[in-house]
């Protein structure tokens, strides 16, 4: 019960942050809303350092910089893919991909799933794609570019989750900590390459700061989930997160919700609630 509220509350956390960085993007530049969000983020780690502890290993610096590597791709693609298409939509096929692969690791390594938890398990998957279809979905016109960012993103996100439960669980934050100061670094290089490219608009910095604290947040609470708890179960909850995107783009955006993205919101609840049986 523990994981699954943790898993919860990195599903919020990843929702919100991803609204705030998809908005920002939509201000500036991708890169110069990453340059915020990641050293925004590292900020946070480094501030749970003396709370939470970190123990540096080979082990936890190794797989804290692969996840460093693939936070800073999932970064610019997912701000990007929500800077150019409706976010009711690409959030859905972004967290769908990204669960997929951690719920395949998390099975091919031995977890098993009782009778609940394998049907919770394909329902909430069915849920990530409720909550972004319907005709909200069809008429919003994704472009072939921003379906295939979307793609690439959850391939990095994924990637990140795996990465980061696979770092020894007595290492605190250290990997969370060697991760963001791998993806801070990766932005601002890259911004330095690009600078000429990057347009003459300001940040948002507060919207792109906030992003990274939360992204931070949802990173932390879904590292002692997967510690607490099976991968496969608390990559496929956290996954979710599209159902806050959703929310916050109808609220602030005015973009539509249809009764198929409400199904899907009442299909995450059941998923959930059979998860809590496992």
């Amino acid at each position: 019960m523990i994981a699954l509220l943790l898993a919860l509350g990195s599903s919020l956390a990843y929702g919100c942050a991803d609204f705030l960085g998809g908005l920002g993007a939509r201000k500036a530049h991708v890169l110069r809303t990453v340059i915020v969000a990641a050293p925004a983020s590292l900020v946070v780690e480094l501030l749970l350092w003396p709370v939470l502890g970190a123990y540096f290993t080979p082990a936890a610096i190794g797989w804290g910089a692969a996840s460093g590597v693939a936070s800073a791709a999932a970064f610019a693609l997912l701000y990007r893919t929500l800077a150019i298409g409706p976010m009711s939509v690409l959030s859905p096929v972004t967290a769908l991909v990204s669960a997929v692969v951690p719920v395949g690791v998390g099975l091919l390594q031995g977890e098993r799933l009782g009778p609940a938890g394998l049907l919770g398990l394909p329902l909430a998957l069915a849920a990530v794609m409720l909550v972004g279809a319907g005709r909200g979905a069809r008429s919003a016109h994704a472009s072939r570019t921003a379906l295939l960012t979307a793609f690439g993103a959850g391939i990095a996100i994924a990637l990140q989750l795996v990465f980061l439960h696979q770092a020894p669980s007595g290492s605190g934050v250290a990997p969370l900590i060697i991760g963001r100061a791998v993806s801070s670094a990766a932005g601002l290089t890259a911004a330095a390459v690009m600078y000429r490219r990057l347009g003459s608009e300001k940040p948002a910095y507060a919207i792109s700061a906030a992003a990274g604290v939360l992204d931070s947040l949802a990173n932390l609470l879904f590292l002692f989930a997967a510690r607490d708890g099976d991968l496969a179960v608390v990559a496929v909850i956290t996954a979710l997160y599209p159902a806050a995107t959703v929310l916050l783009a109808r609220r602030v955006l005015a973009e539509t919700i249809h009764r198929s993205q409400l199904v899907g919101l009442g299909t995450a609840a059941v998923a959930v609630s059979l998860l809590a049986l496992t």
